[in-house]
């Protein structure tokens, strides 16, 4: 039964403007703006929507943390035999969403996945918290479990067998984002937003500016 609520909780886009591009390289233009939000203060900068192609045909999205980027793409870690892991296996096509709202700007990434090297998995494992180290070992992530005790008792189990350093699951890395086409929005005044899209064709950067 609907409720009928409405929300006209509304707030102008006042913060910037993108009326002309610094540059051609959209990974350079994404670093640009990451590098914003962290000097405004936005919260958690690096939080992403992750979407990937579910099982049944349909569209499936969670919050993950970018932890790195580099020439080629974006970096996350997670457990490969979770929901989005399998979702992976069975298509590699993804999309990314930055929103900060701090500066009125969001970016649109989609692109193909990859996993990272075992060596570059481990050195990002290795500068984890011990708790979180156990906890990739105690969550069958995505799989159904009875009760948080059973959680707890799992996570106590692995306390105890790896007293002293806890070694990467085989089932856990990163995965690398390679993207193939970006969308930068910052919003305007009147819901007149700029919006520029970059396509990349063969290796080259396609570059449109959008109507809002």
């Amino acid at each position: 039964m609907s409720t009928g609520k409405k929300y006209e909780l509304r707030e102008d886009f006042l913060k910037g403007k993108l009326e002309g591009l610094t540059t051609q390289n959209p990974m350079k233009m994404f670093a640009d703006w990451m590098q914003d939000a962290i000097e405004n203060d936005c919260f958690e900068p690096h939080t992403v929507t992750f979407s990937t192609v579910a099982k049944n045909g349909g569209a499936a999205s969670r919050i993950l943390y970018m932890r790195e980027m580099d020439d080629e793409g974006f970096i996350m870690y997670t457990n490969y035999t979770s929901r989005k892991g399998e979702e992976i296996i069975a298509n590699p096509n993804v999309a990314l969403l930055f929103h900060w709202p701090c500066s009125q700007r969001q970016v649109r990434i989609e692109g193909n996945v990859e996993k990272v090297s075992s060596e570059k998995s481990d050195e990002y494992f290795n500068s984890r918290p011990r708790k979180s180290k156990i906890g990739a070992w105690a969550s069958n992530q995505s799989t159904s479990i009875e009760s948080r005790a059973v959680l707890n008792t799992r996570f106590s189990e692995f306390e105890e067998k790896f007293p002293n350093e806890v070694p990467r699951p085989p089932h856990w890395g990163g995965l690398k984002v390679i993207p193939t086409y970006f969308e930068f929005w910052q919003g305007r005044e009147g819901r007149l937003h700029d919006r520029y899209a970059f396509d990349k064709i063969n290796d080259a950067w396609k570059i449109d500016r959008l109507a809002p």
